[in-house]
């Protein structure tokens, strides 16, 4: 690259800075993949095992963070104190210009707190709403930490100080005194969650309850805060001020996609937040020139992505395969209730259904009615005649019918009565009632109808008597 391109070489050193590639664990370049493999897992590197243990720390730390500021709906709370946490590094190591871990986490922490005081203040005493607070305090603070480490490394001997390492983390250089205080802060977070659980599950959901019932809402808000600040600063060293915020909320938002009790979701969000560190670090140390923060960030992003579409309640694949399992349903209940109506016009006098009929009373082609059938005979509602030109309900089947005809004319009959429906008006709303309606409601309903043996129009409700009889030879005529 020539030097009359120093616009590419800026954009060089930004998207491929030099300590992106300090930051992997292991050095092993002159070994095999499966070697690196085995090395990993036997635990033979002293820098593997820092680099793993705090990684470790920092998932379930993050992870109960995360969980917290998901439920509260704080999550850019975590990426405006990461960002404002940075100054504070800065002004650690200008106490002695030293990387001394005390002064630089005392500096950081003060930073982060100092953060989510202005973003307070800032609401209280403003007309500004709570994300443009934090949108500024995240750039100020961001811009004041760029330009003082910036300074430092144009210092005398500054240059090699080690700060722009907490702008991604380095893994890597994890030692026994970062895993120290990654674990203190862990095993504090821990403490302090179990502790006043139900506190902090009052106020995450409904704080002015809380205050009614004698909780202090806004001093666990506090707690959070500086809980929050904690987590954030232990885990700069690891994966850095743009970095840590993705490690608090994916493996918490993740774990929010997986259930909706919140000790659950803590539990999940720091399993997430282990595996994603573990992964990462695996990834990073037998892969070459492959950073350790950016890999768990990845590692989560992927746990997320499995969490969207696959968790058996919110993911997209599942609710498209309950959409598609309950109209396929709505359609086969629906034929039933064709089958009842014909056999009704014929005042029961048989049981078999031609499909020619059918078609007729759909306004469908007879292939399609013959796909239907068969559909209905596959979940055993319904016998297909040799011919393949009628159809006999099974007893599954006729019990469906009725119960679906029962459930539509009830509602039509409860629309008249009880809500004043014009008649003219209540087919449409029984049709999409029909299909929810539980035995307890349509109990309810017959109670509340006397038990009622005709609907609006004058047609009979099948009854119990009717739906457990096998089939329309045995069903009971009206009374």
């Amino acid at each position: 690259m020539k030097a009359r391109h120093p616009a590419l070489l800026l954009l060089a050193a930004i998207l491929l800075p030099q300590f992106a590639y300090a930051a992997r664990i292991s050095e092993l370049t002159e070994t095999g993949l499966a070697e690196r493999a085995v090395r990993f897992f036997t635990l033979q590197d002293p820098s593997l095992r820092f680099a793993l243990v705090g990684s470790i720390l920092l998932g379930i730390s993050c992870g109960l963070m995360g969980a917290f500021l998901v439920v509260r709906k704080l999550a850019l709370m975590s990426d405006a104190l990461s960002h404002a946490v940075l100054p504070g590094v800065a002004l650690g190591f200008l106490w002695n210009m030293t990387k001394d871990p005390v002064a630089i986490f005392i500096g950081a922490t003060v930073a982060g707190l100092l953060g989510a005081g202005l973003v307070q203040a800032i609401r209280n005493t403003t007309r500004q709403k709570e994300d443009a607070a934090l949108g500024f305090v995240l750039a100020s603070f961001f811009a004041v930490g760029v330009c003082l480490v910036t300074m430092i490394q144009n210092l005398p001997g500054g240059n090699k100080s080690g700060l722009d390492k907490f702008m991604f983390g380095q893994a890597a250089a994890l030692g026994p005194g970062d895993v120290m205080l990654l674990g203190g802060v862990t095993i504090l977070a821990v403490v302090i969650v179990l502790a006043f659980y139900k506190e902090f599950l009052v106020t995450s959901f409904d704080a002015a309850f809380a205050i009614s019932v004698g909780i202090p809402a806004r001093v666990f808000h506090y707690v959070l805060m500086v809980l929050l600040a904690f987590a954030i600063v232990s885990s700069l060293q690891a994966v850095g001020v743009v970095l840590v915020s993705a490690m608090l909320v994916i493996p918490a938002a993740a774990a929010y996609l997986l259930t909706d009790r919140l000790g659950m979701m803590l539990v999940l969000s720091a399993i997430f937040g282990v595996t994603t560190g573990a992964v990462g670090a695996f990834f990073s140390y037998v892969g070459r020139n492959l950073p350790t923060g950016p890999l768990m960030v990845l590692a989560a992003t992927a746990v997320f992505l499995a969490a969207l579409l696959l968790g058996p309640r919110h993911g997209v694949l599942s609710r498209w395969w309950r959409h598609r399992s309950r109209s396929a349903r709505i359609g086969r209940e629906n034929m039933l209730k064709v089958m009842y109506h014909v056999l009704e016009e014929e005042g029961f006098r048989g049981e078999t259904v031609p499909l020619r009929d059918l078609a007729e009373a759909r306004r469908e082609a007879i292939e399609d009615v013959q796909v239907e059938m068969r559909s209905l005979r596959s979940h055993g509602l319904v016998t297909i005649s040799g011919d393949g030109q009628a159809a006999v309900f099974t007893p599954d089947g006729w019990k469906r019918a009725c119960e679906i005809v029962r459930n539509h004319r009830l509602w039509e009959l409860y629309l008249t009565h009880a809500a004043n429906y014009a008649l003219d008006h209540v087919h449409e709303d029984a049709d999409k009632i029909e299909h929810i309606l539980g035995e307890d409601t349509v109990r309810l309903l017959e109670k509340r109808l006397n038990y009622a043996h005709r609907d609006p129009h004058g047609k009979l409700i099948p009854g119990l008597a009717d739906i457990h009889s096998g089939g329309p030879a045995r069903i009971h005529p009206a009374t």
